[in-house]
């Protein structure tokens, strides 16, 4: 049996026409967007985790940080590590997975009430409204903080003290956590699911029309931070127009010997003005999602916005260590010792014997003790 002969064709094979466009296309328009979200999710990794660990051991290790205010901004510090370290990287988790594997892993709503929905998100959905909230209540104890140092700079001391401030922490952390928990406790129908929108672990609502109950619990979280907001917008309001107030009467007369002791340091001004940064930020920063939430409610499925949405509230967990970079001397102090670590050598500059004790300890103990010793008067 004779083989076939097949037709060899020379020459140089002309390509398929429209392929490799086509390919260029969906790359461009399906993956390139969705690997430059993920490349951002994991630098705010990054930025997040570097720049509050960097706060916290300035905070704890620094002697000048070891005050109130010192107190509340490591509070606001845990909050926000806590979601670089936790939150973005399940995030990051899920959407690398669906770019390798192309496997879309959207959570399945189990009955209402039960845990059949993503383990994950049914801690990190929570865990991320709670980190929130705790950032909008340590910036109102800030803001509060400030205003008192600002009109009763004599009475500071014994109104806000360290331990009074530790308590109203716990308590910030424990309201916080009860708001976050509140919507999976008070309505059976609101579930926890990761949205490939958002890119985040939402509250979803599994009804199919909503009623009072319903509105009442989903506007729950932007009810609570737009009033906290518009309370520490009114501090802060109050509090610059006192600093201003101040500053012209600084101007126009020289303060006296019997004055000088009430007068405003430049350390409060600064620490005051500081704070009103803090405020805006956050506060731009939470808009967007105030806005999706509201929608989303409405009926309107945002699927673009609400992965900005969220992102931005995220972006802004990195924003306090650039704030303190840029506007706190003593913040930028603790960091060049901190990583400079020079060594004292002669007898004058060693440190005194409750900066021995505090040394010998861990700073988290040290820190405790520093906040529970009786204080002088």
């Amino acid at each position: 049996m004779v083989p076939r002969q097949e037709k060899i064709i020379t020459g140089p094979r002309k390509p398929m026409q429209g392929v490799k466009p086509l390919l260029v296309v969906i790359y461009n328009q399906v993956f390139l967007p969705d690997i430059l979200k993920v490349s951002v999710m994991a630098l705010l990794i990054v930025a997040i985790t570097l720049g509050n660990t960097v706060s916290l051991l300035v905070f704890l290790r620094a002697r000048q940080f070891k005050t109130c205010q010192g107190y509340l901004k490591t509070s606001l510090a845990l909050a926000d590590l806590a979601v670089g370290m936790v939150v973005v990287p399940y995030s990051v988790y899920r959407e690398v997975n669906r770019l390798a594997y192309g496997v879309e892993e959207q959570d399945e709503p189990g009955p209402s009430g039960s845990l059949y929905t993503s383990l994950p998100c049914f801690i990190l959905g929570p865990l991320y409204a709670w980190c929130t909230f705790v950032s909008i209540t340590t910036i109102f104890l800030l803001s509060v903080e400030r205003s008192v140092a600002v009109f009763k700079p004599l009475h500071k001391k014994a109104v806000i003290t360290k331990k009074r401030t530790a308590y109203l922490i716990a308590f910030s952390w424990i309201l916080s956590l009860s708001l976050a928990v509140v919507p999976m406790i008070f309505n059976e129908q609101i579930t926890l699911e990761y949205s490939c929108c958002s890119k985040m672990c939402n509250y979803v609502l599994n009804a199919p029309s909503l009623n009072e109950t319903d509105w009442n619990v989903m506007l729950l979280f932007p009810t609570f931070d737009f009033s906290l907001l518009s309370g520490t917008f009114a501090i802060n309001f109050v509090t610059f127009a006192a600093i201003r107030q101040y500053c012209k009467v600084r101007k126009q007369m020289s303060l006296d010997a019997q004055n000088t002791a009430r007068k405003l340091s430049f350390s409060d001004i600064t620490a005051a003005r500081t704070i009103g940064i803090l405020t805006f930020a956050f506060s731009a920063s939470f808009i967007p999602i105030a806005v999706f939430v509201v929608g989303n409610v409405l009926g309107y499925e945002w699927c673009e916005f609400s992965f900005y949405a969220f992102w931005i509230l995220t972006l802004n967990s990195c924003w306090n260590v650039v704030i303190y970079s840029v506007r706190d001397q003593k913040f930028r102090q603790g960091v060049r010792e901190l990583f400079t670590s020079e060594v004292l050598k002669s007898p004058s500059q060693r440190p005194t014997r409750a900066l021995k004790t505090d040394s010998s300890s861990p700073p988290c103990v040290a820190v405790l003790k520093e906040i529970f010793r009786p204080e002088s008067t």
